[in-house]
């Protein structure tokens, strides 16, 4: 209950903070508003081309297919076949991971060892090329070190979360 009051109460206390300080709020917002303008606008591309890439590797098929080849590969390292679509759309798309996981859901039963594979994977990895784009977009030189260990991260989590889901 106290949560859902948190949000109108912090706003009516900062603006009455600010009409205790004579603040002009609005003015102070639009100002902030067009500090943020050029931001969006060096963001864009980035957040555009990663978003445009994610819905081409999905739609291809190209994530099936390469599903389809490293399943031997991800079932000798625990990660179940029907999960290994999964593991490859993550770090690409939200969206895309989160259809695979209702289809994984509805196919299998919420659950299934399959499904709670699936759960874990989508819940202990991240969309890391989304948020490179995000948090590199305003970088010169472009970092791939962070790139390859985050998505090192994110398989090493898929592992180990089928690990434990099969052995709890």
């Amino acid at each position: 209950m106290i949560y859902a009051l948190l949000v109108p109460v912090l706003f009516i206390a900062v603006t009455a903070f600010a009409a205790f300080r004579k603040v002009k709020v609005y003015d102070s917002f639009a100002e902030g508003v067009k500090g943020v303008l050029p931001l969006l606008k060096s963001l864009f591309p980035y957040l555009a081309a990663i978003l445009i890439l994610a819905e081409l590797f999905e739609a291809s098929g190209l994530s099936a297919a390469l599903g389809r080849a490293l399943a031997p590969a991800f079932s000798f390292l625990g990660i179940p076949q029907e999960v290994a679509p999964l593991v490859l759309v993550k770090p690409f798309s939200g969206s895309g991971s989160v259809a695979l996981l209702s289809e994984i859901f509805e196919k299998y039963g919420a659950d299934s060892y399959i499904a709670r594979c699936a759960s874990v994977v989508y819940a202990s990895g991240e969309t890391v090329f989304y948020l490179s784009a995000v948090y590199f977009a305003g970088c010169r030189k472009k970092p791939a070190l962070p790139v390859a260990i985050a998505l090192l991260v994110n398989f090493l989590a898929a592992v180990l979360g089928c690990l434990l889901c099969r052995v709890l």
